[in-house]
């Protein structure tokens, strides 16, 4: 029996064992029915960085993604599935991924949302991804050991096996610790990660363009900061792609 029939009959066991349910409707043996995904409106456009009534962009935006308003943003642009706010069911998925009761399996069932939105709005082309690597944002030690996961790295995992876009793992690494985000202003915010991220290996990130990986964009400043890291490393480019979008 060769790996990939390893696995399934492990994934028939283990649903067996634990069945999965929609979180939307409670329905068995998925986490996401095509009934409820379709209540989701997966974004078909692409937006500018502003957090602040961001503009639509032309669907010929693929080398700025920005308006006149964000041009001094660390990130070239961002490409994001849905708005976190409107829809309960979209912060109950991410929720269970990132938090207790830590559902990793969920990795796959926010890919395809991410991908859907690609699809739709016309980011899927053979130039967009040439010459690219998907980098997850990372996780401080203690958030990594609690959780035993990077939630952006198991996204990434699953975008990479569809998009045919390799993951520089590890690359990007958290090298102190921080406090907590969603606690904090926006100016706390940039200063509370300056200097918090580090590359590697430069040689696997110069001369690439960069798609950084994570679960929701707020503010952006966790992305800002990466990117700044990033482009010191000589990439070309750093994008975003998330799950979903504050604001």
């Amino acid at each position: 029996m060769d790996k990939s029939s390893i696995q399934k009959y492990n994934d028939v066991i283990l649903e067996l064992l634990f069945p999965s349910f929609c979180f939307g409707c409670n329905k068995e043996g998925t986490y996401l029915c095509q009934d409820c995904k379709a209540t989701l409106e997966i974004s078909e456009y692409n937006y500018c960085l502003c957090n602040k009534n961001p503009i639509r962009l032309a669907p010929d935006h693929h080398s700025n993604g920005k308006c006149q308003r964000c041009q001094d943003h660390k990130l070239s642009g961002l490409y994001s599935a849905l708005p976190y706010k409107e829809k309960s069911l979209t912060r109950k998925l991410i929720h269970n991924f990132k938090y207790e009761p830590y559902v990793k399996d969920l990795a796959e069932t926010c890919a395809g949302i991410v991908v859907e939105h690609l699809v739709l709005a016309k980011n899927n082309t053979e130039a967009i991804w040439e010459n690219s690597v998907l980098v997850p944002v990372p996780l401080g030690k203690s958030k990594l050991k609690s959780r035993d996961y990077n939630q952006a790295g198991a996204l990434a995992d699953e975008l990479s096996q569809v998009l045919k876009v390799p993951v520089a793992r590890d690359e990007l690494v958290k090298i102190r610790e921080t406090a907590e985000q969603m606690k904090l202003s926006a100016k706390a915010r940039q200063e509370n990660l300056l200097n918090a991220f580090a590359i590697k290996n430069p040689a696997q990130i110069a001369g690439k363009k960069v798609f950084l990986v994570d679960d929701v964009y707020t503010t952006g400043s966790t992305m800002a900061e990466c990117a700044r890291i990033l482009k010191e490393a000589k990439s070309t480019q750093v994008w975003g792609i998330v799950i979903a979008r504050e604001g």
